[in-house]
């Protein structure tokens, strides 16, 4: 899964759902406490956020989040693996009690779910050759230029929107760093956590270039009607924040602080 689905997946859950008998459900925090444990939706096929490795085990920046919330609350994460486009669905149905795999914080999933604070915060940016003496501040400054972007992805529409970019696309993003070192193209575009990443693992000479987008928050969705349990979410993430945890994750998987 490429980063940015997490904005252009676009699925919507119906909120009439969300109505039916609320006053009658027990809080979850009763339930999950009552079980010992908390289960957590999450891909398994979205690295470096979660994936399994050489041994099969599941690693990843929100692998080790969801462990260290499940921790705070007391009880034992449990993993239960989920296809994206199913994942909102399946929360609603009851099939897991969270997910921790980057999702969006809309105002249209606001209408179908509660979502905890914000625990990530990304934006686009641009990835350029290390000894590239141009800075592009802009998408603007690209026009004239070669972007590399995802085949079909949000970026591919926003950078065809500024009109005068030569954008080229790519279905792999590490074929998109390979042309930019050769010089094939100028930039790539990309989510700023998942650029990172991509220039760690490939080791060619590249750089993080300027963020060129808004900004946007993930945080934890959870069924409405839990006020309960969405305050233990909350107080969990401050307190991994709090005691350091949270920056040991984020410096492990990314080198710098992605809460801000």
């Amino acid at each position: 899964m490429n980063f940015n689905r997490a904005i252009l997946a676009g699925l919507t859950v119906s909120t009439t759902l969300v109505g039916t008998a609320l006053a009658d459900t027990p809080d979850l925090l009763t339930t999950v406490k009552g079980r010992g444990t908390l289960r957590i939706a999450l891909e398994g096929t979205y690295p470096p956020f979660n994936s399994k490795d050489e041994k099969g085990q599941l690693v990843g920046f929100d692998v080790d989040i969801a462990r260290a919330v499940a921790q705070k609350m007391g009880l034992k994460a449990e993993f239960v693996l989920t296809e994206w486009s199913g994942i909102l669905a399946g929360l609603q149905a009851k099939k897991f009690d969270v997910i921790v795999n980057q999702v969006t914080i809309t105002p249209e999933r606001r209408k179908a779910f509660d979502f905890s604070d914000p625990y990530v915060v990304s934006s686009p940016q641009l990835i350029q050759r290390a000894n590239d003496k141009t800075n592009y501040p802009s998408l603007n400054a690209l026009k004239g230029h070669k972007l590399g972007v995802g085949t079909g992805s949000n970026y591919e529409q926003t950078a065809r929107a500024v009109g005068g970019i030569d954008v080229r696309t790519y279905k792999a993003a590490p074929d998109t760093l390979k042309d930019l070192s050769l010089r094939r193209i100028d930039a790539a575009l990309n989510d700023r956590l998942l650029a990172a990443y991509l220039v760690k693992q490939s080791g060619l000479p590249l750089r993080a270039g300027a963020r060129v987008g808004e900004a946007t928050e993930m945080g934890i969705p959870v069924r409405k009607g839990n006020p309960q349990f969405l305050a233990a979410v909350n107080k969990a993430l401050a307190d991994i924040k709090k005691d350091g945890t949270y920056a040991k994750i984020s410096q492990k998987w990314f080198g710098q602080d992605v809460s801000k």
